[in-house]
């Protein structure tokens, strides 16, 4: 298919989860991107599995969880062996807070993430350009200007602004030499997509680490089915050479400590891992997302989510700049507030991964005597617990430092530039039980006061909005109420008390004070406007 015409306002180079993500997200806002792919179409096979709690409740606010829980099989837990032998196991049901709808790890796919999204697409009519390559980019202060190949052909497409979703090799990247530092993991990794002779009763993610190398099991959607990652002993398969399945099978065995059988195998691949991130993620006209941008070990399953999260950061801000309802300068906030993210992600994921591959006695001696206790013991402290499921869930992830906090507040458990906890609520007004999330579903920043209000009050607020903002800005009012305490609890209101909350269209919090403001909020407002 041809692209039609020769300007767009977006281009989106990429069209794996994070493209797929920030096409969707810029059509929430009434922009229509145009979408291409060096791929001939979606791939049935990728190496991303988990869905964090973060990426469910984007999928919720799009309307198109249901779906993505419907085919996914949620992990209860993850256990640790060492030497094949059981130690430390991590439940899910007693990690999470309470603030979010999903206290789990979801098993689904990058292919399913990709065809939902892609569905998604389908139904507001926005084409993605298959076996089109993206081959240069030059930029001016007004624009960019894209060298694309299709079907033989060389085209010529100038876009306001470009997209790099391009992954680890990207073209737009290497167009505008953003250097991309990092290093490449010594082992040879190995993924077996397969259904297992022998079946766990307890769908767990399990890790295996033994002298003899790292594997993990995943449970895949399919009954019976998991995707397995291993290492395979250094020096084998030095020629490159392809490997079959029982050439992969003595060594999983030998890790796991049993004769491990697989019934079917649909998938076999062999891969090294990188951990790399690029100087900047954006440049002029241009930014860098997902893969593009930085790319790290699997640990806790945090690259697609990752990817998914950059897009959710940046659309709502570009689009707020396209539709001009804000400053161009709001785009500088995207990487001042994924860097750090992403840098914090490869330093984790990093050290877990050497501790994982670790073959010195002093990591042996530890993993074998000291770390199953060390465990338990932390696994039983509700703090440490939550704190887990903060990191490894992204709901955790905080903006505090960012420019676009305003904290007027004494409350000091939640701050601006946190997310907004998903916490149930009672709707007075519409006398039914909803919870904070869905009164940020809508496009836009949400004010959400908490506290009594006098109608006159209530009416001023309202009318301030409609004449100043025409409407732009959801408002919602939560009044006391025994049924509504732990909300109050939860931010620090206090009897008599009251709490302004602007909430981002990312859910982040934005704006946070102690009195009912308009003026204070206009501050705030006032400088990402044109």
């Amino acid at each position: 298919m041809q692209i039609s015409g020769q300007h767009t306002s977006v281009l989106i180079a990429g069209a794996g989860p994070s493209g797929l993500m920030m096409a969707a997200q810029l059509l929430r806002y009434g922009i229509q991107p145009v979408i291409i792919d060096s791929r001939q179409g979606p791939t049935s096979h990728s190496k991303a599995l988990a869905v964090q709690a973060r990426s469910m409740e984007i999928y919720r606010q799009m309307g198109i969880v249901d779906k993505v829980l419907k085919d996914g099989k949620p992990a209860k837990g993850i256990t640790f062996y060492d030497d094949g032998k059981p130690g430390a196991q991590l439940l899910m049901d007693s990690v999470s807070d309470g603030t979010t709808p999903y206290p789990f790890i979801l098993m689904y796919p990058q292919s399913s993430n990709e065809r939902t999204l892609l569905d998604y697409l389908t139904m507001n009519c926005c084409p993605v350009y298959w076996d089109t390559t993206l081959t240069h980019i030059t930029q001016t202060t007004d624009k960019a200007t894209a060298t694309l190949e299709a079907n033989g052909k060389t085209q010529t497409l100038t876009a306001d602004w470009v997209i790099g979703a391009d992954g680890a090799h990207s073209p737009v990247r290497k167009s505008l030499n953003i250097p991309f530092n990092g290093d490449t993991y010594k082992s040879l990794f190995y993924l077996i997509d397969g259904k297992l002779a022998d079946r766990y009763d307890i769908d767990l993610i399990r890790v295996f680490l033994s002298t003899k190398g790292l594997a993990g099991f995943f449970p895949m959607p399919q009954e019976g089915y998991y995707r397995i990652i291993g290492n395979l002993p250094d020096g084998v398969n030095e020629d490159g050479s392809e490997l079959e399945l029982n050439d992969v099978l003595p060594s999983l065995s030998a890790i796991v400590g049993r004769g491990i059988s697989v019934e079917e195998c649909r998938w076999l691949i062999t891969y090294k891992l990188h951990h790399r991130m690029a100087d900047n993620f954006r440049l002029g006209r241009c930014f860098l997302i997902g893969d593009a941008a930085h790319i790290h070990s699997p640990v806790g399953g945090q690259g697609m989510n990752t990817g998914l999260q950059d897009a959710y950061n940046l659309a709502w801000k570009l689009a707020m700049v396209i539709n001009q309802k804000a400053n161009a300068n709001l785009l500088d906030t995207y990487p001042e507030e994924r860097m750090p993210v992403a840098k914090r992600l490869l330093k984790t994921t990093d050290s877990a991964f050497k501790f994982a591959m670790s073959k010195g006695i002093l990591s042996r001696t530890f993993k074998k005597y000291i770390m199953t206790r060390l465990l338990h013991f932390m696994w039983s402290k509700e703090r440490i617990r939550k704190f887990f499921f903060l990191t490894v869930s992204q709901t955790g992830i905080t903006y505090r430092d960012s420019k676009l906090n305003l904290h007027l507040s004494n409350a000091k458990k939640i701050k601006a530039g946190d997310r907004l906890p998903c916490l149930t609520i009672f709707d007075e007004k519409k006398q039914e039980e909803t919870d904070l999330h869905q009164w940020c579903f809508k496009p836009g920043f949400t004010l959400i006061i908490l506290g009594k209000l006098i109608e006159e009050d209530l009416f001023k607020v309202a009318r301030w909005l409609t004449q100043t903002y025409n409407g732009s800005i959801n408002f919602y009012y939560l009044p006391p109420s025994e049924k509504n305490q732990h909300v109050f609890d939860a931010f620090e209101v206090g009897k008599g008390r009251h709490r302004s909350i602007l909430v981002r269209p990312d859910m982040h919090i934005g704006f946070m004070n102690d009195a009912v403001d308009p003026d204070r909020m206009d501050r705030y407002l006032s400088p990402l406007t044109p």
